[in-house]
């Protein structure tokens, strides 16, 4: 039997909800749990930002200057690519398509833009956005992680509202006000897409046909 391909699933947030922290945590909670199917990863973007410390390459992301990244979407390397902050980021078409071919979920942390030029492509894909409990908890998350001045968390919070805006283009909302509550939405996500009928049919051909036999 060939394995079943895997859910494309993108998620997105505006900057210091949380996104990243609860992906981790689904990701291993995910690798606890022996669901069924190759796996869970996520697919590392290409960027042009400049690396910020404890980021390895390679794992955080794909750190390119701005005429490779220029040559990659000359190529159709991406599956899709946006300007954020002034940095492009662009997801790699091949290895995406690759993984979703052998079976795997595949996650892109991936800005609203992003998120909608995918959904246009691939209607399958399964969206996602992660909501902060008030603009004034956002605030707090962004100021006291320490990696930006007051005048790029004024500019995070001014896009922020303009992402919030766009929440009704994904299929689902979690709102990470309770981290673990959060977290035990995203996976009930999964698991829910994991039992959809086209799938379960080609895992369980076996038991379908003697069931019915």
């Amino acid at each position: 039997m060939t394995m079943p391909a895997g859910n494309l699933y993108l998620i997105s947030a505006p900057s210091g909800a949380g996104k990243t922290s609860l992906v981790k945590a689904l990701l291993q909670a995910h690798a606890e749990s022996g669901h069924p199917g190759a796996g869970l990863c996520v697919s590392v973007s290409h960027t042009t930002r400049p690396q910020r410390p404890g980021e390895v390459p390679g794992v955080n992301y794909h750190f390119v200057d701005v005429a490779t990244f220029n040559a990659m979407q000359t190529h159709g390397d991406f599956l899709e690519n946006a300007v954020v902050f002034g940095n492009f980021y662009g997801t790699s078409r091949t290895w995406v398509e690759q993984r979703l071919a052998q079976g795997w979920d595949v996650i892109l942390e991936i800005d609203w833009q992003g998120a909608a030029q995918i959904k246009a492509l691939l209607p399958g894909a399964i969206s996602i956005f992660i909501l902060p409990p008030s603009l004034d908890a956002l605030r707090e998350r962004l100021t006291t992680r320490g990696q930006d001045n007051a005048a790029v968390i004024s500019e995070r919070m001014a896009k922020a509202v303009h992402e919030l805006s766009h929440y009704g283009q994904a299929d689902y909302l979690v709102v990470n006000d309770d981290f673990p509550r959060a977290l035990a939405d995203l996976l009930a996500i999964f698991r829910a897409n994991l039992l959809r009928r086209a799938m379960q049919v080609e895992r369980h051909e076996a038991l379908l046909a003697s069931l019915l036999s």
